[in-house]
């Protein structure tokens, strides 16, 4: 599939089929991910791939999550939030290293690992994989960073649910950038 093409086939997909996803697949996820630039070439990003009884333990953790911050919160809230993990077979967390280097600003990492996750997005199109992109506020809880290896002054920049799409999407027509964009000559 031609790059132009991928870019405009690619939509958010939530509804998947939780037929497994091969590793090898992932792993050309993430090959094209580390594609990303990154300025002095620091490598900013941080993966963790949850599969099976993995997602299991991120659906605990981020039910034990929500009860701290609602401590009066409803069990089936918690058993919704407890199942999130499961909506795909595979979650890849992504986490933003921060800067060691004094010439690189936390933004241009941030913007590195945003660009990786767009790459994740676009190789899934031609692998034929749909993947939605989640934050919310699991992905700046401290326990729910913890559980993945980060620190809490890390950012948890995305939950990327992969899987193969249960049905086909036509391609979704978006705004123009005409609106949006100055020339300056």
């Amino acid at each position: 599939m031609e790059v132009i093409e991928a870019i405009h086939a690619r939509q958010s997909i939530g509804r998947v089929r939780q037929d497994p996803v091969p590793r090898d697949a992932i792993e050309k996820l993430l090959g094209a991910a580390v594609q990303a630039p990154n300025h002095y070439e620091v490598r900013p990003w941080r993966f963790v791939v949850l599969t099976g009884e993995g997602r299991n333990r991120l659906g605990d953790v981020l039910a034990n999550a929500l009860r701290q911050r609602f401590p009066d919160i409803e069990p089936s809230a918690l058993e919704k939030e407890r199942a999130k993990p499961l909506r795909a077979p595979v979650i890849i967390a992504v986490g933003v290293d921060l800067p060691l280097d004094p010439r690189v600003h936390e933004t241009e990492n941030i913007c590195a690992v945003a660009a990786a996750c767009q790459n994740i997005l676009l190789a899934a199109v031609d692998l034929g994989l749909a993947v939605q992109w989640r934050t919310g506020e699991a992905a700046r809880d401290a326990d729910v960073k913890k559980f993945l290896g980060f620190s809490p002054a890390q950012h948890l920049l995305a939950f990327l649910y992969v899987g193969y799409p249960e049905t086909l999407a036509g391609v979704r027509q978006r705004a123009g950038f005409e609106d949006r964009t100055v020339w300056m000559d």
